[in-house]
């Protein structure tokens, strides 16, 4: 025993780069088998791409090659920012191609007050007049919107059941992201799974105090979803618990207007390939595609690779290092009958796509 093994300096975590040793397959997949309608994604300037002031036919070109037949775009705002533009620079521009969601004011609830619920679905109104095919809420939601008095907006306050109602009577779904990775509001030590990446962003970490604990989001979300029959929710990343798929499972059970897409997620569900093989076959007219991270062909071709192959132990994203965990994924060798609704089919229904 020892030798320079033994002897070896430590190393700082961002300098180790191990190489697996293993003989894997690798199935490299270029195109989906089936076409696809990325359900979650963006166009602003999220990524760096500013894909907003570039040509439309540019972005169309990537997502003709992507297999991408419908990309909705998350960042319209409300209406008074962005939304009319990007309406006026996506949509316009080829309206069988992308949807364009709208979005709340948050800032505007000290002004509203009690009233502000009824103004958000006014709001609402008028952006889906202009053109808006859903409505986007994001994650500062349940976790920084105070109102009027300075308290922190429960997920499922019932100031905001206009706002629902109304999506529902519009037919407009509503994608909701409350909460984040639960590793996001454990302590940011040690033994936190997701310190590599809290450490680049600190803002990510939301301890509880000050922030409300994770499962109470979780738990005030269930209860929006099932107060709400009539209107269409899907919930971003899994349902906002991509790690603990049997709660997520039972709410799309108890709730049939509940779906979840996949983006940004795949960390999670290819490292429990078991479990979410079984989660999407039990729940296949639930489950959508997305990807979060843009018009990106190496993404997507990752995306479907993961969908498609039986391949082991690959990384998630594009850089060296996965960005979310030090771990690799496993593909999930989807039948064909269910790669079409998550692909395709389940989006065009909820979206109310024609074709």
């Amino acid at each position: 025993m020892g030798g320079k093994a033994a002897e070896m300096d430590d190393i700082y975590l961002h300098e180790y780069r191990p190489r697996a040793r293993l003989f894997t397959k690798t199935t490299e997949v270029t195109k989906p088998r089936f076409p696809v309608v990325d359900a979650h994604n963006h166009l602003g300037d999220s990524f760096g791409s500013a894909w907003d002031k570039r040509p439309v036919a540019e972005l169309l070109e990537v997502l003709d090659e992507a297999g991408v037949e419908v990309y909705v775009d998350l960042d319209g705002g409300w209406g008074e920012n962005i939304l009319y533009q990007h309406l006026d620079h996506f949509k316009a521009a080829a309206p069988e191609r992308f949807q364009v969601f709208g979005g709340v004011d948050w800032s505007a609830w000290p002004q509203h007050g009690d009233r502000f619920g009824e103004w958000a679905a006014h709001k609402l109104r008028a952006q889906a007049a202009a053109g808006a095919q859903g409505l986007k809420i994001w994650k500062k939601f349940g976790l920084q919107v105070r109102d009027q008095i300075g308290q922190l907006v429960a997920v499922n306050d019932p100031c905001l059941d206009p706002l629902w109602a109304a999506a529902g009577e519009l037919n407009l779904p509503v994608m909701i992201h409350v909460a984040d990775p639960v590793a996001f509001f454990d302590p940011l030590n040690s033994r936190n799974e997701r310190w590599e990446e809290l450490h680049h962003h600190p803002d990510w970490h939301f301890p509880s105090p000050p922030y409300p604990a994770f499962q109470a989001i979780m738990d005030d979300l269930a209860d929006l979803v099932a107060g709400h029959p009539d209107t269409t929710f899907i919930g971003a990343h899994v349902g906002c618990y991509s790690e603990n798929l049997a709660w997520v499972g039972q709410l799309l059970e108890q709730c049939p207007n509940f779906h979840v897409d996949i983006s940004a997620r795949i960390s999670e569900l290819g490292r429990q390939p078991y479990t979410a093989r079984r989660f999407i076959l039990n729940h296949p007219d639930q489950i959508l595609f997305g990807t979060d991270m843009g018009p990106d062909l190496e993404t997507y071709r990752i995306y479907y690779r993961f969908l498609e192959t039986d391949d082991e132990y690959f990384n998630y994203g594009t850089a060296e290092v996965p960005g979310q965990g030090r771990w690799y994924i496993y593909g999930l060798h989807l039948p064909d009958d269910v790669l079409k609704k998550v692909y395709h089919l389940n989006a065009r229904r909820v979206l109310h796509l024609n074709g």
